[in-house]
């Protein structure tokens, strides 16, 4: 009798395992599935920035036009760095001229003018393709 009931005992303790595993597994398989239903029927909250989707837009237009702007900044540098380097150019021709018709005793001071004229227009341009 005692083996008999032991056996039973067995049986009945792996039958309790048995339904302890599957209703674990029910429980982690319906609340996935209900997770995965809450995560498609509606998008996450977004976080709390203190400003309403009105304030949002009007963010997102104020750095479309500023980048606007940057960009037309950019553009009137570059033409404005083009407009002075070909009257570095200019300069620098007249000053090759007026050099060549002085001779090795006398410099005149449009000769030095114009030299410090190009100086100041190439740091002028030097700045401008560096953005300040």
């Amino acid at each position: 009798m005692s083996g008999d009931w032991m056996k039973s005992k067995f049986i009945l303790l792996r039958g309790w395992k048995r339904l302890g595993c599957i209703t674990s597994i029910l429980i982690i398989v319906v609340t996935a599935s209900i997770a995965s239903q809450r995560g498609t029927q509606s998008a996450p909250p977004q976080p709390y920035t203190g400003q309403s989707s009105t304030q949002r837009a009007e963010d997102v237009y104020d750095v479309q036009q500023r980048k606007a702007m940057e960009k037309k900044a950019n553009s009137q540098r570059q033409q404005d760095i083009r407009k002075d380097t070909e009257k570095l150019l200019e300069l620098a021709t007249e000053l090759k001229q007026e050099v060549d018709k002085s001779n090795e005793n006398m410099l005149s001071m449009g000769v030095v003018k114009k030299a410090e004229e190009i100086e100041k227009l190439a740091k002028s341009v030097k700045n401008k393709m560096k953005g300040e």
